[in-house]
């Protein structure tokens, strides 16, 4: 039995209310595509029988699970290299220089998926500034899936995903391969943590951050849903700190909390202090 337009916006509403995300009904196949296995686990026969579970309120974790399912995971090292210069010209020696006395740093990778961000920004510091060696620095990497979580805190990727965006030189320098697998060596998995947290909500027990990454998540918000992430977000920044978002996501037109600012052929944002 397939499911009915009524059952595709049942399922478009549940992923706005649990993520925020909006799922255009020109989509509407993916829900074919990545809720079949969940059904099936759930007891049900079909997806229309899934959607009639969740409409009558049994197992409300399910609801969660539709959520983290539909979610965008899609990442790789060093996504966007003009970013990533950016970091390394402009931003991270700007940090440097201002942290210099209290030889620390905290970065922020929000909805990093399953962690390559974190561990490709741990690669950076570790290849590019290795006068910080010794410092407090620590990157935490959170989702809304606790799937993907559980996998970045692993630290190990098959062969496809390192081939994607890893420099062949800092691949054999920064991981180590364990049978059809690779491994990121102890010394940058030791700047790295991965924690489940949700951004439509206010996210508990973070640290206040130097350095911010959002790529590529906002554009399926609304509009009223970018305001309350940018508010949490500016909460969560140090002053004088640093927001970076993806190539088609900008501040401007969802808050006044952040200036824009460009280096390095890149766009960046800093939190407007007085706000």
């Amino acid at each position: 039995m397939t499911c009915s337009d009524l059952d595709y916006e049942y399922l478009r509403g549940v992923v706005m209310e649990q993520s925020a995300n909006l799922i255009d009904p020109s989509r509407n196949a993916l829900f074919d595509t990545r809720l079949t296995p969940i059904a099936r686990l759930s007891g049900a026969t079909n997806l229309k029988d899934f959607v009639d579970m969740l409409k009558a309120g049994r197992q409300a974790h399910l609801h969660r699970a539709v959520a983290e399912a539909m979610t965008i995971n899609e990442t790789s090292f060093f996504r966007d290299m003009t970013a990533f210069e950016m970091l390394r010209e402009v931003i991270l020696p700007q940090l440097i220089e201002q942290r210099m006395q209290k030889r620390q740093l905290r970065i922020w990778s929000a909805a990093s998926s399953t962690g390559q961000e974190a561990y490709s920004l741990a690669m950076s510091i570790a290849e590019y500034f290795p006068n910080i060696a010794h410092w407090d620095v620590k990157i935490i990497g959170t989702d809304i899936s606790r799937h993907v979580v559980e996998y970045a805190q692993k630290g190990r990727y098959r062969r496809l995903e390192v081939n994607r965006g890893l420099p062949a030189r800092m691949l054999l320098k920064y991981m180590v391969r364990e049978g059809e697998e690779w491994e990121v060596v102890p010394r940058v998995r030791s700047m790295c943590e991965f924690r489940y947290a949700n951004l439509c909500v206010p996210v508990p027990q973070l640290p206040v951050f130097d350095l911010v990454m959002l790529r590529n998540v906002l554009l399926y918000f609304c509009q009223q849903d970018r305001r309350a992430v940018f508010k949490e977000l500016h909460s969560k920044m140090v002053p004088g700190g640093y927001l970076v978002l993806g190539n088609a996501e900008q501040a401007e037109d969802s808050t006044n909390l952040f200036e824009v600012e460009f280096g390095a052929n890149a766009y960046f944002y800093r939190p407007v202090s007085a706000a």
